[in-house]
């Protein structure tokens, strides 16, 4: 029940705070966040590190399709499922110095969370698809309501690319269905119609589930929604797609492209680790020529995705599990940094980089905190990001040595534009648009202080984390033993 509770409270909360004044809104929206994430850890407390999936709901929903509200928690999704009750009290805290939101707002950001975790411990495939359509209704209208400038050409295309997606993933789970003995959309059953097909209608399921994931993580070439859609997002809209969304296409690519479809993956997944690699290296280079700081983090999410990406295809367990940790890590870490951008341009008024500079000299306390997460983001030892990169990076060193060299460009690539973006906007003189900038509030520090010790606390002692995701790692690449040998 602990599973299901943690999907509809949030929903609930969600309508509660329906019709309310702002402030109350914004205090109820954060009091259920803080139930949720109370109830993720006390799932984590009872976590059995050596079992697989626990917490199990199966209810029939739907027999005469074979469709049931089946869901529960294994390592893999456990990780994710603590990573969003994590940060969306943060987000909704993140607002607490504005009340130009109405109660509505609060409500559309509960009622992703409530599909987010619906996502990663959804057991059924057509659940799977429920949430994972639902995750998108309330950040489209987050974006198209509280968005910036052209915000209705662009969020219409990210419905549009995510909703296409979307639409691939649902008739390989259809074509998957018709291929189960009773005709249900049973996780185990899939895999077993999965595994049962031929190479060519692998390649179709395969094709079909990618394009979807691949969409949403995003993937290059399938990436071009994504820096405007961040870019024109509320901070808070921001922050849930690159902090948590993004995430779902990595984890369907775990949960539900690798055991389902293994001689594609066999067939098509260098393919994939190709494009993941090309994403490293375009992200990242263009992310060195931006002059909007917003949009500069956006391209660099791109750079770190891909590298995710890249590693959990290898299919070895140093892979996955550099993936496991560096989902964490990049969700902690975007959600700092979109922060501070926030921060920073409400105060001056722009997000140019050119317009700023000398911020060290007003706000030591907003310096200090950004430089701790920019280093995280650059992967320096002893933070966050060092721990899921070198993991990663390793894996591909194994896979292909050329192209470990080429993926490993990311550490270099992305120090020159973080500490360029660090060297344009917090050193040197302040100038007339800095010089009256104050620096971080109780507010601002009660969010960012957090993210700054889970930064150095992952990178200095990973280990608890790791080990909650192992076995279910392990299980899941021991179903095939002799494919990631075959792609090598």
């Amino acid at each position: 029940m602990l599973t299901a509770l943690l999907i509809f409270l949030p929903m609930i909360f969600s309508l509660l705070v329906l019709g309310l004044k702002p402030t109350l809104a914004k205090f109820l929206a954060f009091f259920g966040s803080l139930a949720v994430l109370l109830i993720s850890l006390i799932i984590v407390f009872k976590f059995d590190k050596t079992q697989g999936n626990q917490f199990t709901v199966d209810w029939t929903w739907i027999a005469s399709l074979g469709i049931n509200f089946s869901v529960g928690i294994d390592g893999i999704s456990m990780l994710l499922v603590l990573l969003t009750t994590v940060l969306m009290p943060g987000i909704i805290l993140s607002t607490m110095n504005d009340d130009s939101k109405p109660s509505s707002y609060y409500s559309l950001m509960l009622l992703m969370q409530s599909a987010l975790i619906g996502v990663f411990v959804a057991r059924d495939g057509f659940l799977f698809y429920l949430f994972w359509e639902v995750a998108l209704i309330p950040v489209y209208f987050l974006c198209l309501v509280w968005g910036g400038e052209n915000r209705g050409r662009i969020t219409l295309k990210f419905f549009i690319y995510t909703l296409t997606g979307s639409l691939f993933m649902l008739v390989a789970l259809i074509y998957l269905y018709f291929h189960t003995p009773s005709h249900t959309f049973a996780i185990d059953a899939l895999y077993d119609a999965g595994r049962s097909l031929d190479a060519t209608q692998q390649a179709f399921v395969f094709v079909g589930l990618f394009l979807a994931f691949a969409i949403k993580m995003p993937v290059f070439p399938f990436h071009t929604w994504q820096p405007d859609t961040y870019t024109v997002a509320p901070v808070q809209g921001t922050m849930l797609l690159s902090g948590i969304m993004l995430k779902m296409g990595i984890y369907g690519v775990i949960r539900w492209l690798i055991p389902v479809v293994p001689l594609a993956v066999k067939e098509w997944g260098m393919v994939a680790i190709v494009l993941s690699v090309i994403g490293v290296v375009y992200g990242s280079c263009i992310a060195i020529v931006q002059k909007d700081f917003k949009r500069l983090i956006a391209y660099s999410s791109i750079a770190h995705v891909g590298l995710i990406s890249a590693g959990l295809l290898t299919l070895s367990v140093v892979g996955m599990q550099g993936a496991m940790i560096q989902m964490l890590s990049h969700g902690v870490i975007v959600f700092g940094l979109f922060y501070i951008v926030e921060i920073v341009s409400a105060r001056v008024k722009t997000r140019e980089l050119s317009q700023m500079g000398g911020i060290r000299n007003v706000a030591p306390l907003l310096t200090t905190t950004f430089a701790v997460i920019m280093l995280g983001s650059v992967a320096l030892p002893l933070t966050s990001g060092f721990v899921g990169e070198f993991l990663l990076i390793n894996s591909l060193v194994q896979y292909k040595l050329w192209m470990g060299a080429v993926a490993g460009l990311t550490i270099i690539l992305g120090a020159v534009y973080m500490l360029k973006t660090f060297q344009k906007s917090m050193s040197g003189e302040t100038n007339a648009v800095t010089s009256t900038l104050s620096d971080l509030n109780y507010h601002e520090r009660l969010v960012l202080y957090p993210v700054v010790v889970l930064v150095i606390l992952i990178g200095v002692y990973p280990a608890p984390l790791l080990d909650i995701s192992e076995v279910a790692v392990r299980n899941l690449l021991s179903l095939y033993p002799d494919l990631s040998a075959s792609l090598k």
